[in-house]
């Protein structure tokens, strides 16, 4: 249940953290899942979460749309209502619950992975632009002090 080593880099504005999580189910053997954690800056204050085709009935990704600062609080204090609730669960782990039509899924996810993906989305993602020419008299000013 950490982060994969196959993560790329924010770019124009779009955070993706591939990761492990944990089903939580009645079975004592637990099912881990492939999980991307997605932000887009267009989106700023919401954070996706998207499940892989195979675990749906329709065969498509999952993707589940919240608040990312209910995700920052749930790794601090239980929070949420509706559709999605978050807490912490021990000091290394955290749980995400998601409620629809079909039913409540409970996923268990790496508190490192989750605070790694957060910080991302608040990292610069504007591409830099390049360096001004320095105006000859400038450069020579520059370098004879």
């Amino acid at each position: 249940m950490s982060a994969t080593a196959e993560n790329p880099p924010a770019t124009a504005g779009a955070v993706e953290e591939r990761v492990r999580a944990r089903v939580i189910t009645d079975d004592p053997l637990y099912r881990t899942i492939p999980v991307a954690l997605r932000f887009t800056a267009a989106e700023p204050l919401a954070v996706r979460i998207v499940f892989p085709a195979g675990l749906s009935p329709e065969a498509t990704d999952n993707e589940w749309v919240f608040p990312r600062a209910l995700l920052e609080a749930g790794l601090q204090a239980p929070t949420g209502t509706g559709d999605v609730r978050v807490w912490p669960c021990g000091r290394v782990q955290a749980v995400v619950e998601f409620h629809s039509p079909e039913g409540v899924a409970v996923v268990q996810f790496d508190i490192a992975a989750l605070r790694r993906f957060l910080r991302r989305t608040y990292a610069p993602t504007a591409p830099t632009a390049p360096a001004a020419p320095v105006a000859p008299a400038a450069a020579a000013a520059a370098t004879t002090r």
